[in-house]
Protein backbone atom coordinates (compact mmCIF):
# COMPACT_ATOMS: atom_id res chain seq x y z
CA UNK A 1 0.00 0.00 0.00
CA UNK A 2 2.95 2.56 0.79
CA UNK A 3 4.41 1.79 -2.73
CA UNK A 4 0.86 2.02 -4.81
CA UNK A 5 0.47 5.84 -2.92
CA UNK A 6 4.14 6.76 -3.21
CA UNK A 7 3.45 6.18 -6.96
CA UNK A 8 0.24 8.03 -7.10
CA UNK A 9 1.56 10.53 -5.57
CA UNK A 10 4.39 10.64 -7.66
CA UNK A 11 2.54 10.54 -10.63
CA UNK A 12 0.24 13.14 -9.54
CA UNK A 13 2.65 15.77 -8.66
CA UNK A 14 4.79 14.93 -11.68
CA UNK A 15 1.47 15.49 -14.57
CA UNK A 16 0.50 19.05 -11.89
CA UNK A 17 4.15 19.86 -12.36
CA UNK A 18 3.49 20.46 -16.03
CA UNK A 19 3.79 23.87 -17.40
CA UNK A 20 0.33 25.83 -17.18
CA UNK A 21 0.66 28.39 -20.05
CA UNK A 22 3.04 31.40 -21.30
CA UNK A 23 3.88 33.89 -18.90
CA UNK A 24 3.27 37.44 -18.67
CA UNK A 25 5.95 40.30 -19.32
CA UNK A 26 8.70 40.14 -15.83
CA UNK A 27 6.65 42.48 -13.70
CA UNK A 28 3.56 43.31 -15.34
CA UNK A 29 1.84 41.18 -12.60
CA UNK A 30 2.75 44.18 -10.34
CA UNK A 31 1.21 47.49 -9.73
CA UNK A 32 -1.88 49.87 -9.60
CA UNK A 33 -2.43 48.35 -13.54
CA UNK A 34 -1.15 44.91 -13.74
CA UNK A 35 -1.65 42.54 -16.66
CA UNK A 36 -4.19 39.89 -16.48
CA UNK A 37 -3.99 37.22 -19.51
CA UNK A 38 -6.08 34.65 -20.64
CA UNK A 39 -6.57 32.07 -18.18
CA UNK A 40 -5.82 28.74 -18.43
CA UNK A 41 -7.21 25.39 -16.43
CA UNK A 42 -5.99 21.80 -15.81
CA UNK A 43 -7.64 18.86 -14.40
CA UNK A 44 -4.69 18.63 -11.52
CA UNK A 45 -3.29 22.16 -9.98
CA UNK A 46 0.27 23.22 -10.90
CA UNK A 47 2.81 21.87 -8.24
CA UNK A 48 6.15 23.10 -8.23
CA UNK A 49 7.41 22.62 -4.65
CA UNK A 50 10.52 24.46 -3.28
CA UNK A 51 11.59 21.15 -0.55
CA UNK A 52 12.27 22.83 2.36
CA UNK A 53 15.55 22.46 3.81
CA UNK A 54 16.35 25.22 6.36
CA UNK A 55 19.63 27.69 6.73
CA UNK A 56 22.93 26.10 6.97
CA UNK A 57 25.25 28.01 9.67
CA UNK A 58 26.35 31.44 8.67
CA UNK A 59 24.52 31.98 6.16
CA UNK A 60 21.16 34.45 6.18
CA UNK A 61 18.95 36.01 4.24
CA UNK A 62 19.85 38.84 1.61
CA UNK A 63 19.36 43.08 2.02
CA UNK A 64 20.02 45.64 -0.18
CA UNK A 65 23.42 47.40 0.39
CA UNK A 66 23.71 49.72 3.34
CA UNK A 67 22.14 47.41 5.52
CA UNK A 68 22.70 44.42 7.78
CA UNK A 69 20.67 40.97 8.70
CA UNK A 70 21.15 38.87 11.87
CA UNK A 71 19.14 36.46 13.59
CA UNK A 72 17.23 38.29 16.07
CA UNK A 73 15.97 34.87 17.66
CA UNK A 74 16.54 30.80 16.57
CA UNK A 75 15.23 28.07 17.03
CA UNK A 76 11.70 29.06 17.57
CA UNK A 77 8.66 26.52 16.17
CA UNK A 78 6.93 27.39 12.96
CA UNK A 79 7.12 31.93 14.18
CA UNK A 80 4.39 32.88 11.38
CA UNK A 81 3.29 36.43 13.29
CA UNK A 82 4.62 39.29 15.81
CA UNK A 83 3.61 42.06 17.78
CA UNK A 84 5.35 44.74 19.19
CA UNK A 85 4.38 45.30 22.96
CA UNK A 86 4.69 48.92 24.10
CA UNK A 87 8.32 48.13 25.86
CA UNK A 88 9.66 46.83 23.29
CA UNK A 89 8.90 43.51 24.03
CA UNK A 90 7.90 40.97 20.97
CA UNK A 91 5.40 38.42 20.66
CA UNK A 92 5.48 35.35 18.39
CA UNK A 93 2.99 33.27 17.73
CA UNK A 94 4.05 29.97 16.57
CA UNK A 95 1.39 28.42 15.01
CA UNK A 96 0.12 26.20 12.61
CA UNK A 97 -3.08 24.78 11.16
CA UNK A 98 -5.60 23.21 13.67
CA UNK A 99 -6.74 19.79 12.46
CA UNK A 100 -9.48 19.52 9.87
CA UNK A 101 -12.65 17.53 11.30
CA UNK A 102 -12.50 14.32 10.09
CA UNK A 103 -15.41 14.40 7.42
CA UNK A 104 -13.67 17.95 5.80
CA UNK A 105 -10.52 16.50 4.46
CA UNK A 106 -11.33 17.48 1.16
CA UNK A 107 -10.88 14.39 -0.97
CA UNK A 108 -7.94 14.17 -3.38
CA UNK A 109 -7.20 17.85 -3.80
CA UNK A 110 -7.16 18.11 0.26
CA UNK A 111 -4.63 14.50 -0.15
CA UNK A 112 -2.41 16.25 -2.50
CA UNK A 113 -2.19 19.56 -1.27
CA UNK A 114 -1.05 17.82 2.23
CA UNK A 115 1.29 16.28 0.72
CA UNK A 116 2.33 20.05 -1.11
CA UNK A 117 2.00 21.52 2.52
CA UNK A 118 4.78 18.54 4.04
CA UNK A 119 7.43 18.77 1.67
CA UNK A 120 6.86 22.91 1.54
CA UNK A 121 7.49 22.63 5.73
CA UNK A 122 4.06 23.34 6.58
CA UNK A 123 2.73 20.14 7.98
CA UNK A 124 4.37 20.33 11.33
CA UNK A 125 1.95 20.46 14.36
CA UNK A 126 1.02 23.55 15.58
CA UNK A 127 2.93 24.84 18.99
CA UNK A 128 -0.36 26.72 20.53
CA UNK A 129 1.76 29.41 21.81
CA UNK A 130 2.88 33.08 22.10
CA UNK A 131 6.51 33.20 22.91
CA UNK A 132 7.89 36.28 24.07
CA UNK A 133 11.22 37.91 23.24
CA UNK A 134 13.05 40.58 24.62
CA UNK A 135 16.35 42.13 23.64
CA UNK A 136 17.04 44.59 26.92
CA UNK A 137 20.73 45.51 25.95
CA UNK A 138 19.70 46.60 22.15
CA UNK A 139 22.81 44.67 21.01
CA UNK A 140 19.87 43.11 18.06
CA UNK A 141 20.03 39.77 19.57
CA UNK A 142 16.63 38.80 22.26
CA UNK A 143 18.99 37.37 25.13
CA UNK A 144 15.00 36.66 26.43
CA UNK A 145 12.49 34.08 25.45
CA UNK A 146 9.67 32.63 27.35
CA UNK A 147 6.65 30.72 26.90
CA UNK A 148 4.04 33.70 27.15
CA UNK A 149 0.81 32.15 26.64
CA UNK A 150 0.40 28.44 25.85
CA UNK A 151 -2.23 25.86 25.10
CA UNK A 152 -4.10 28.38 22.32
CA UNK A 153 -5.73 27.09 19.11
CA UNK A 154 -3.52 28.17 16.12
CA UNK A 155 -3.20 31.35 17.24
CA UNK A 156 -2.39 34.23 15.06
CA UNK A 157 -2.99 37.97 15.09
CA UNK A 158 -2.43 39.92 18.22
CA UNK A 159 -3.44 43.54 19.68
CA UNK A 160 -3.12 45.07 22.97
CA UNK A 161 -5.90 47.29 24.11
CA UNK A 162 -5.64 49.05 27.40
CA UNK A 163 -4.90 46.23 29.80
CA UNK A 164 -5.79 43.49 27.83
CA UNK A 165 -4.23 41.61 25.07
CA UNK A 166 -6.67 40.10 22.59
CA UNK A 167 -5.31 37.31 20.50
CA UNK A 168 -7.01 35.84 17.55
CA UNK A 169 -7.05 31.83 17.59
CA UNK A 170 -8.63 29.98 14.44
CA UNK A 171 -11.98 29.33 16.04
CA UNK A 172 -12.42 32.58 18.36
CA UNK A 173 -11.17 36.04 19.41
CA UNK A 174 -9.62 35.55 23.12
CA UNK A 175 -8.02 37.89 25.72
CA UNK A 176 -5.97 37.75 28.76
CA UNK A 177 -5.07 40.52 31.29
CA UNK A 178 -1.44 41.91 30.72
CA UNK A 179 0.86 43.87 32.55
CA UNK A 180 3.56 46.03 31.13
CA UNK A 181 6.76 43.83 31.34
CA UNK A 182 5.21 40.55 32.06
CA UNK A 183 7.03 37.47 30.75
CA UNK A 184 4.30 34.70 31.28
CA UNK A 185 0.90 34.88 31.63
CA UNK A 186 -1.22 31.72 33.24
CA UNK A 187 -4.50 33.13 33.15
CA UNK A 188 -6.97 31.46 31.35
CA UNK A 189 -8.34 33.38 27.78
CA UNK A 190 -11.84 34.25 28.35
CA UNK A 191 -13.54 34.70 24.84
CA UNK A 192 -14.83 37.84 22.95
CA UNK A 193 -15.79 36.61 20.25
CA UNK A 194 -16.16 33.26 17.60
CA UNK A 195 -15.35 33.01 14.64
CA UNK A 196 -15.48 31.09 11.66
CA UNK A 197 -13.98 27.80 11.79
CA UNK A 198 -14.97 24.34 10.57
CA UNK A 199 -12.66 23.16 7.37
CA UNK A 200 -10.43 25.96 8.50
CA UNK A 201 -9.11 25.77 4.57
CA UNK A 202 -7.77 29.58 5.21
CA UNK A 203 -6.73 29.32 8.97
CA UNK A 204 -5.44 32.34 10.05
CA UNK A 205 -6.84 35.05 11.79
CA UNK A 206 -4.88 38.38 11.66
CA UNK A 207 -6.05 41.10 13.99
CA UNK A 208 -5.60 44.74 14.27
CA UNK A 209 -6.91 47.25 16.86
CA UNK A 210 -8.76 50.79 15.86
CA UNK A 211 -6.42 53.52 16.95
CA UNK A 212 -9.67 54.09 20.29
CA UNK A 213 -9.59 50.77 21.04
CA UNK A 214 -13.01 50.06 20.90
CA UNK A 215 -13.07 48.08 17.49
CA UNK A 216 -10.97 44.43 16.44
CA UNK A 217 -10.48 43.83 13.00
CA UNK A 218 -9.83 40.44 11.73
CA UNK A 219 -8.99 38.91 8.49
CA UNK A 220 -11.12 35.67 8.05
CA UNK A 221 -10.08 33.66 4.78
CA UNK A 222 -12.27 31.67 2.34
CA UNK A 223 -12.91 27.86 2.99
CA UNK A 224 -11.89 27.19 -0.59
CA UNK A 225 -10.63 28.68 -3.70
CA UNK A 226 -13.80 29.21 -5.46
CA UNK A 227 -16.44 28.39 -3.02
CA UNK A 228 -16.18 24.82 -4.35
CA UNK A 229 -17.03 22.66 -0.76
CA UNK A 230 -19.96 25.42 -1.16
CA UNK A 231 -21.25 28.75 0.03
CA UNK A 232 -22.77 27.68 3.30
CA UNK A 233 -19.01 27.06 4.18
CA UNK A 234 -18.21 30.44 3.46
CA UNK A 235 -20.49 32.71 5.56
CA UNK A 236 -18.45 35.65 7.29
CA UNK A 237 -15.28 34.13 5.58
CA UNK A 238 -13.22 35.73 2.51
CA UNK A 239 -13.84 38.93 4.63
CA UNK A 240 -12.46 41.29 7.19
CA UNK A 241 -14.97 40.76 10.31
CA UNK A 242 -15.06 43.91 12.66
CA UNK A 243 -15.54 42.98 16.46
CA UNK A 244 -17.33 45.64 19.31
CA UNK A 245 -13.93 45.14 21.76
CA UNK A 246 -17.39 45.98 24.78
CA UNK A 247 -19.64 43.29 23.53
CA UNK A 248 -18.04 41.33 21.31
CA UNK A 249 -21.06 41.75 18.54
CA UNK A 250 -19.64 41.42 14.91
CA UNK A 251 -20.18 42.44 11.66
CA UNK A 252 -18.87 42.18 8.26
CA UNK A 253 -16.56 45.46 7.60
CA UNK A 254 -15.46 44.12 3.87
CA UNK A 255 -16.18 41.17 1.79
CA UNK A 256 -14.96 39.42 -1.67
CA UNK A 257 -11.44 39.05 0.12
CA UNK A 258 -10.35 35.79 -0.40
CA UNK A 259 -7.62 35.36 1.83
CA UNK A 260 -7.39 38.97 3.76
CA UNK A 261 -4.18 38.12 6.04
CA UNK A 262 -1.77 41.31 6.55
CA UNK A 263 -4.20 44.14 7.95
CA UNK A 264 -2.08 47.81 8.95
CA UNK A 265 -3.05 50.67 9.60
CA UNK A 266 -2.18 53.63 6.65
CA UNK A 267 -0.47 55.92 8.75
CA UNK A 268 -0.89 58.92 6.44
CA UNK A 269 -4.72 58.72 5.85
CA UNK A 270 -5.37 56.01 8.37
CA UNK A 271 -7.21 53.60 6.28
CA UNK A 272 -7.27 50.26 6.71
CA UNK A 273 -5.33 47.99 4.47
CA UNK A 274 -4.42 44.44 3.97
CA UNK A 275 -2.55 41.53 1.94
CA UNK A 276 -4.91 39.08 0.08
CA UNK A 277 -3.93 35.50 -1.53
CA UNK A 278 -6.32 35.64 -4.50
CA UNK A 279 -7.37 32.36 -6.10
CA UNK A 280 -5.13 29.49 -7.76
CA UNK A 281 -5.61 27.02 -10.70
CA UNK A 282 -5.92 29.14 -13.45
CA UNK A 283 -2.24 29.28 -14.23
CA UNK A 284 0.75 30.97 -13.52
CA UNK A 285 0.28 34.65 -14.11
CA UNK A 286 -3.50 34.85 -12.22
CA UNK A 287 -4.88 35.88 -10.13
CA UNK A 288 -1.99 38.23 -9.11
CA UNK A 289 -1.85 38.82 -5.28
CA UNK A 290 -2.36 42.67 -4.13
CA UNK A 291 -3.28 44.90 -1.05
CA UNK A 292 -5.64 47.29 -1.12
CA UNK A 293 -6.93 49.60 1.19
CA UNK A 294 -10.14 48.82 2.47
CA UNK A 295 -13.69 50.28 2.42
CA UNK A 296 -16.56 49.67 4.71
CA UNK A 297 -18.93 47.77 2.71
CA UNK A 298 -16.80 47.15 0.06
CA UNK A 299 -17.10 43.92 -1.86
CA UNK A 300 -13.79 42.75 -3.76
CA UNK A 301 -15.61 40.07 -5.72
CA UNK A 302 -14.56 36.65 -4.69
CA UNK A 303 -15.34 34.43 -5.65
CA UNK A 304 -17.29 35.22 -8.69
CA UNK A 305 -14.96 37.74 -9.71
CA UNK A 306 -11.22 38.75 -9.21
CA UNK A 307 -9.45 42.05 -9.92
CA UNK A 308 -12.89 43.62 -9.91
CA UNK A 309 -14.85 42.87 -12.34
CA UNK A 310 -13.13 40.22 -14.32
CA UNK A 311 -15.50 37.06 -14.15
CA UNK A 312 -14.57 33.99 -12.90
CA UNK A 313 -16.84 31.77 -15.36
CA UNK A 314 -15.85 28.45 -13.38
CA UNK A 315 -17.51 29.40 -10.68
CA UNK A 316 -21.59 28.76 -10.51
CA UNK A 317 -24.15 29.81 -10.57
CA UNK A 318 -23.02 33.10 -11.78
CA UNK A 319 -23.76 36.18 -9.95
CA UNK A 320 -24.11 39.42 -12.30
CA UNK A 321 -25.00 41.42 -9.43
CA UNK A 322 -22.34 40.93 -7.41
CA UNK A 323 -19.69 41.39 -9.53
CA UNK A 324 -21.43 44.54 -10.72
CA UNK A 325 -20.47 46.33 -7.70
CA UNK A 326 -16.76 44.72 -6.87
CA UNK A 327 -14.31 46.98 -6.53
CA UNK A 328 -10.76 46.63 -8.09
CA UNK A 329 -7.95 46.39 -5.38
CA UNK A 330 -5.07 49.19 -5.27
CA UNK A 331 -1.69 47.50 -5.90
CA UNK A 332 -0.91 43.81 -7.30
CA UNK A 333 1.87 41.41 -5.81
CA UNK A 334 2.18 39.02 -8.25
CA UNK A 335 0.62 36.12 -9.19
CA UNK A 336 0.61 32.92 -6.28
CA UNK A 337 3.33 35.04 -4.54
CA UNK A 338 1.21 34.47 -1.26
CA UNK A 339 1.68 37.79 0.05
CA UNK A 340 0.74 37.45 3.95
CA UNK A 341 2.83 39.99 5.68
CA UNK A 342 2.20 43.94 5.66
CA UNK A 343 3.40 46.56 7.96
CA UNK A 344 3.93 50.47 7.43
CA UNK A 345 7.50 51.62 8.15
CA UNK A 346 7.32 53.67 11.59
CA UNK A 347 10.89 53.47 12.58
CA UNK A 348 13.51 56.19 11.85
CA UNK A 349 16.71 54.40 11.66
CA UNK A 350 16.13 53.63 7.51
CA UNK A 351 16.56 56.05 4.95
CA UNK A 352 13.55 58.59 4.50
CA UNK A 353 13.13 56.78 1.53
CA UNK A 354 11.06 53.95 3.40
CA UNK A 355 9.36 56.11 5.75
CA UNK A 356 5.48 55.39 5.13
CA UNK A 357 5.93 52.55 2.56
CA UNK A 358 4.75 49.10 2.97
CA UNK A 359 6.66 46.12 3.27
CA UNK A 360 5.19 42.72 2.22
CA UNK A 361 6.03 39.61 3.55
CA UNK A 362 5.95 37.24 0.70
CA UNK A 363 5.96 33.39 1.18
CA UNK A 364 6.32 32.34 -1.78
CA UNK A 365 4.30 29.89 -4.40
CA UNK A 366 3.87 25.93 -4.56
CA UNK A 367 1.79 26.08 -7.95
CA UNK A 368 3.78 27.76 -10.16
CA UNK A 369 6.83 27.85 -12.91
CA UNK A 370 8.97 29.53 -12.06
CA UNK A 371 8.46 30.18 -8.65
CA UNK A 372 7.64 33.90 -7.64
CA UNK A 373 7.40 35.10 -3.87
CA UNK A 374 10.19 33.65 -1.42
CA UNK A 375 11.33 37.65 -0.44
CA UNK A 376 10.60 40.62 1.07
CA UNK A 377 9.71 43.70 -0.49
CA UNK A 378 9.28 47.17 -0.20
CA UNK A 379 6.51 49.37 -2.24
CA UNK A 380 6.68 53.22 -1.87
CA UNK A 381 4.25 55.23 -0.37
CA UNK A 382 3.56 59.23 -1.24
CA UNK A 383 -0.33 60.93 -0.22
CA UNK A 384 -1.38 57.40 1.20
CA UNK A 385 -1.04 56.03 -1.84
CA UNK A 386 1.51 53.30 -3.23
CA UNK A 387 4.10 55.50 -5.79
CA UNK A 388 6.37 53.43 -7.48
CA UNK A 389 7.45 50.18 -8.56
CA UNK A 390 8.20 47.15 -5.97
CA UNK A 391 11.46 46.69 -4.64
CA UNK A 392 12.93 43.34 -3.58
CA UNK A 393 14.40 44.22 0.15
CA UNK A 394 15.07 40.82 1.77
CA UNK A 395 15.88 38.31 -0.89
CA UNK A 396 18.31 34.68 -0.54
CA UNK A 397 15.60 32.32 0.74
CA UNK A 398 15.99 30.02 -2.29
CA UNK A 399 19.02 28.16 -3.00
CA UNK A 400 20.55 27.42 -6.55
CA UNK A 401 18.52 24.11 -6.33
CA UNK A 402 15.38 25.68 -6.20
CA UNK A 403 14.90 24.57 -2.34
CA UNK A 404 13.57 26.73 -0.03
CA UNK A 405 15.91 27.85 3.42
CA UNK A 406 13.40 29.81 4.77
CA UNK A 407 10.06 31.57 3.90
CA UNK A 408 9.38 35.23 5.15
CA UNK A 409 6.04 35.80 6.43
CA UNK A 410 4.84 38.58 9.00
CA UNK A 411 6.93 41.67 9.00
CA UNK A 412 7.02 44.74 12.22
CA UNK A 413 9.81 46.87 13.25
CA UNK A 414 11.30 46.88 16.81
CA UNK A 415 11.66 49.71 18.99
CA UNK A 416 14.92 51.16 17.16
CA UNK A 417 13.03 50.88 13.81
CA UNK A 418 14.84 47.97 12.40
CA UNK A 419 12.65 45.51 10.25
CA UNK A 420 11.88 42.33 11.92
CA UNK A 421 11.16 39.29 9.20
CA UNK A 422 9.18 36.02 10.55
CA UNK A 423 10.28 32.96 8.80
CA UNK A 424 8.37 29.83 9.20
CA UNK A 425 10.29 27.33 7.45
CA UNK A 426 13.72 28.28 8.64
CA UNK A 427 12.46 29.05 12.57
CA UNK A 428 13.87 32.18 12.94
CA UNK A 429 13.11 36.21 13.28
CA UNK A 430 15.66 37.95 10.97
CA UNK A 431 15.98 41.58 11.99
CA UNK A 432 17.10 43.91 9.18
CA UNK A 433 19.18 46.96 10.50
CA UNK A 434 21.28 50.05 8.12
CA UNK A 435 24.86 48.78 8.47
CA UNK A 436 27.12 49.97 11.33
Amino acid sequence: MRLTLFAVSAAALTLAACGSGPLAPAGSTYGQNPTLVEPSSRILPVVNIAPAVGWPRGVTPTAPQGFAVQAFAEGLDHPRWMYRLPNGDVLVAETNAPPKPEEKQGGIRGWIMGLVMKQAGAAVPSANRITLLRDADGDGVAETRTAFLENLMSPFGMALVGDRLFIANADAVVSVPYQTGQTRIDAAPVKLADLPAGRNHHWTKSLVASADGTRLYVGVGSNSNIGENGLDEEVDRAAILEIDVATGARRVFASGLRNPVGLAWEPTSGALWTAVNERDELGNDLVPDYMTSVRDGGFYGWPWSYYGQTVDRRVKPENPQAVATALSPDYALGAHTASLGLHFHDGASFAPAYRGGAFIGQHGSWNREPKSGYKVVFVPFAGGRPAGPPQDFLTGFLNDEGEALGRPVGVITDRSGALLVADDVGNVIWRVAPAT
